[in-house]
């Protein structure tokens, strides 16, 4: 029952990743939705209420249940640490992935931006990148570089993608009044990311590709910040829902994510 919650959360919540853990082979998608959904639920905690100090409470109901996890303590009642548990355990997924990803969310909580392009980056590696990186090692390719580079770059087309909500809340993550160029910086790294990760597809198991799929929708924000910067400030990027389909079906055909 928990791991159909985790479908159903990650269905509703991150229909992207949702698709593409679909086109897994059906013993691996579990694995994939159980991580997708901590993910989610580490993601929504800095929002839960307008007071600070709740969401830092929540993220450390998170912490600890990943310390309790790897204490081998039995895991908390709840939907998506119980099979969260049985994930990491039968995979031996390294903890400080799970660390870094609670850590960093712990910026969203505030409104402060981040103080220069590199810490904006290392954010993106700490929350997508370490999830790819986890996807990919509960998919057999533990500790996978290209995975945590290619999630980096889906971190920065996410994040772009997420920029006219978090202004319109108070949140503008970005690092200088001018927004328009650092948003046409982090565009460019982002989508270098991309590049390099994809020039080395061969580094990444068959069996782990699925975990890159989550992907497959990066070029198009970043495509568009480089190219409009003010209106993906104001607007949030939106594909067709024909190319969202297509696309991700022809990647899956062919392997490359």
């Amino acid at each position: 029952m928990s791991l159909d919650a985790c479908a159903v959360l990650v269905s509703k919540g991150d229909p992207d990743r949702f698709s593409s853990a679909m086109t897994a082979p059906v013993e691996a998608r579990g694995r994939l939705l159980t991580l997708y959904a901590f993910n989610l639920e580490v993601a929504r905690a800095p929002w839960v209420s307008p007071e600070p100090g709740i969401n830092e409470i929540r993220l450390q109901w998170w912490a600890d249940a990943i310390d309790e996890i790897y204490a081998g303590k039995p895991a908390r009642a709840h939907e998506v640490v119980m099979p969260l548990a049985e994930v990491i355990r039968a995979h031996d997924l390294p903890q400080a992935r799970f660390s870094a990803l609670i850590e960093a969310r712990r910026h969203d909580i505030y409104s402060e931006r981040f103080a220069d392009l590199d810490a904006l980056l290392a954010y993106c590696e700490a929350t997508s990148g370490g999830l790819m990186a986890l996807a990919a090692a509960a998919l057999g390719a533990p500790d996978n570089k290209v995975a945590t580079t290619f999630g980096t770059g889906l971190g920065v087309a996410n994040l772009i993608v997420a920029l006219p909500s978090l202004i319109a809340a108070g949140r503008n993550p970005l690092t200088k009044e001018d927004d328009v160029e650092t948003l046409r910086a982090l565009a460019g790294q982002g989508r270098e990311l991309l590049r390099t990760a994809r020039s080395k597809r061969r580094a990444v198991p068959l069996a782990a590709r699925p975990a890159l799929l989550a992907g497959w929708r990066a070029n198009g924000p970043l495509s568009a910040a480089l190219a409009q910067p003010q209106r993906c400030l104001q607007v949030p990027w939106a594909g067709s829902e024909f190319k969202r389909r297509a696309g991700l079906m022809l990647r899956a055909t062919t392997g490359r994510w």
